[in-house]
């Protein structure tokens, strides 16, 4: 979830569930979390289980593993045979998916609320009793590799920040693509995925999030029995390794199939760690001024007014496990150069930090977050999504409140400090020189 989609929408878990809706949780003996949230609006029920494990926990020359393993988990157990998982879930009339980032693989589903106790028992089935082929992994492989062409190799924007990622980290693990380098995918064998699954998949690894038309303290119950008798693992150190302190500017550049340049500075910033920290909500409300809205700066200043930018955005990731970047990002107007439009960008920043926001901003900000509260409030995806995401970061679902208090009372001066904090020597800039398109859309 990108990071100011957070922060606009984290609150609405706690505000809009129904006013009789209670949250309960439990952590089993075997240490699977399990929160439930009662929301009984529909006779569905929403399930997220979120292990603790991404692109971050990987190591040179085995990027991907997290997401391959992702692909490989509906490849079937003995009793759910290779591609029943999915066939069950669609002839219960649910939906399913899921998803790898930097810190975590989630999978989740949503089923008529009756289906809750089998859809449970399907889940712990595949934590500890995933079995697949090498033939299966070969032919699933392919689609992995398929679906980086698309999302990375024939991306520009993908391309762009690959290389922003490698380029503005050295030792963090978040200088690893999720999906994997192709070179890494292309070596990598089924006994890698394997030995990725016994290392990482296990209870004491793993939140399990409900949501829905169910009597929480019936459904922790359901859960103990689904998973109740799976063993904990010994797992891994979780000692990330420290990104050094960034003390000079880095440059880099990356071509693709491209009708324009695009321009992405990344500065090295922290991320949440403490929900006492300061700079975090003021980096988070540094990019909502800058990019948050129709009436933001970028959008105002730099799209709309001159025009310098045909794209200009600012994004911040504030819950991270690993070090994190602040990120300006923009294709130049025509007959704007790249420096020109570099320079642009910058100029936002500086303008803040030398001249601060307005309470205006600041109110129009606060006015948003509370609208896509409104939105929000009928999704139990996204309540089950906030809590998942801050347990899987190292906070408690209990803390969706005084983090959204604390980045609601950030300040002008705060915002000011957050700007000042970007500088010229944590910088990493990285340029998509555009190569020629064929009337396909290809290269030339």
């Amino acid at each position: 979830m990108s990071l100011r989609v957070w922060t606009l929408a984290f609150a609405c878990a706690a505000i809009s569930a129904p006013v009789f809706a209670e949250t309960v949780s439990k952590t089993l003996d075997n240490g699977l979390k399990v929160i439930v949230r009662e929301d009984a609006r529909a006779p569905v029920v929403v399930t997220q289980l979120w292990y603790k494990v991404g692109s971050v926990d990987e190591e040179a020359g085995k990027t991907g593993l997290s997401h391959v393993l992702e692909h490989m988990m509906f490849k079937g157990t003995p009793t759910v045979p290779s591609g029943e998982y999915s066939k069950r879930i669609t002839a219960m009339g649910g939906e399913l998916n899921a998803y790898t980032n930097r810190d975590e693989t989630v999978y989740y589903q949503t089923v008529a609320k009756q289906h809750l106790p089998e859809v449970l028992q399907m889940e712990a089935d595949r934590m500890v009793n995933l079995g697949f082929s090498n033939k299966d992994y070969v032919n699933e492989l392919e689609v992995v590799k398929e679906e980086r062409r698309l999302r990375t190799d024939d991306s520009p924007s993908g391309r762009l920040y690959e290389k922003l990622y490698q380029t503005a980290f050295t030792t963090s693990g978040n200088k690893s693509p999720i999906i994997g380098s192709m070179d890494d995918l292309t070596h990598m064998t089924g006994d890698d995925a394997r030995a990725w699954y016994r290392k990482w998949y296990a209870p004491n690894n793993a939140t399990m999030v409900i949501v829905g038309d169910v009597n929480a303290k019936q459904a922790i119950k359901q859960v103990e029995n689904a998973f109740g008798a799976i063993k904990p693992s010994a797992l891994p150190s979780r000692a990330l390794p420290a990104e050094p302190k960034q003390t000079q500017a880095r440059q880099a550049e990356v071509s693709a199939p491209s009708e324009l340049p695009i321009v992405a500075l990344g500065y090295q910033v922290p991320q949440l760690k403490n929900i006492n920290d300061k700079l975090p909500y003021a980096l988070d409300t540094l990019a909502d001024v800058l990019d948050g809205n129709a009436a933001s700066r970028m959008e105002k200043n730099l799209v709309r007014a001159k025009p310098i930018a045909l794209s200009a955005g600012a994004s911040y990731s504030l819950l991270t496990r690993a070090d994190t970047v602040f990120v300006l990002s923009g294709a130049p107007a025509q007959g704007v150069s790249v420096p020109q439009l570099i320079a642009a960008l910058k100029g936002e920043v500086a303008d803040i930090a030398k001249n601060g926001v307005s309470e205006e901003e600041l109110a129009r900000i606060r006015n948003q977050r509370a609208a896509s509260e409104t939105y929000a409030k009928d999704s139990m995806a996204t309540q089950a999504s906030l809590m998942g995401d801050l347990e899987s970061k190292g906070f408690g679902y209990q803390d969706e409140d005084e983090m959204r208090r604390r980045l609601n009372a950030v300040t002008a001066a705060e915002v000011q400090q957050a700007a000042q904090f970007l500088s010229d020597e944590t910088v990493t800039q990285v340029i998509l020189k555009p190569e020629a398109l064929n009337p396909k859309g290809g290269k030339q």
